[in-house]
């Protein structure tokens, strides 16, 4: 976890690498800034003191390592499909400590992942944990709820809502209430 400063803010370094235009760096610092109308979380420009920091780049894919490594972390947005608000959310989230949606401890009691449409090494993006729910439910409108045909092989789906299988889920744009609860309960902000 990212560590609280006196002043009751968590402040995050980050550096954008110079893969990125002027817009596509705009959608990302829109996506940074916006975890400050609700939350405590500050991401800031990276200083040459700072030990660990976020290092924005593009690379194959949009991911993150799970909560605070230490030194240099990368996230990855791929300039071709991951430059959108709530992609660049999710994937701060996963810096901060989230996982994906459907990886919940109590998922099964909300969809049923169908492993046999999963491409090959892709099932650990369906790999139930033990996740940080901090007192929420499952939320088919969080923006770490993948798509039903996310890493399909055979474009048929890969989850399907229960008890009630025509529930539109994984179309977040931006976080979701619970969401923002879930960071600020983590961080006590």
């Amino acid at each position: 976890m990212w560590g609280k400063w006196t002043d009751g803010k968590v402040y995050i370094p980050y550096y954008i690498t110079n893969h990125f235009s002027s817009r596509e760096k705009s959608i990302i610092t829109r996506g940074l800034e916006s975890f400050s109308s609700f939350s405590c979380i500050r991401f800031r420009p990276s200083r040459s003191s700072d030990r660990d920091w976020l290092s924005i780049e593009s690379q194959n894919g949009c991911y993150s390592f799970v909560g605070r490594r230490g030194g240099k972390q990368v996230v990855s947005l791929a300039r071709r499909g991951c430059l959108y608000h709530g992609t660049v959310q999710h994937e701060l989230l996963h810096a901060l400590g989230f996982n994906h949606e459907q990886t919940r401890s109590d998922r099964d009691n909300h969809i049923k992942v169908l492993l046999q449409n999963v491409q090959s090494g892709m099932e650990h993006n369906f790999r139930k944990i033990a996740t940080l729910n901090q007192g929420t439910s499952y939320d088919y409108n969080s923006v770490m709820q993948y798509h039903k045909y996310a890493f399909s092989k055979n474009n048929q789906p890969t989850m399907l809502p229960i008890p009630n299988s025509n529930v539109s889920f994984g179309n977040a744009k931006e976080m979701s209430r619970s969401d923002i609860a879930r960071l600020n309960n983590l961080y006590k902000c």
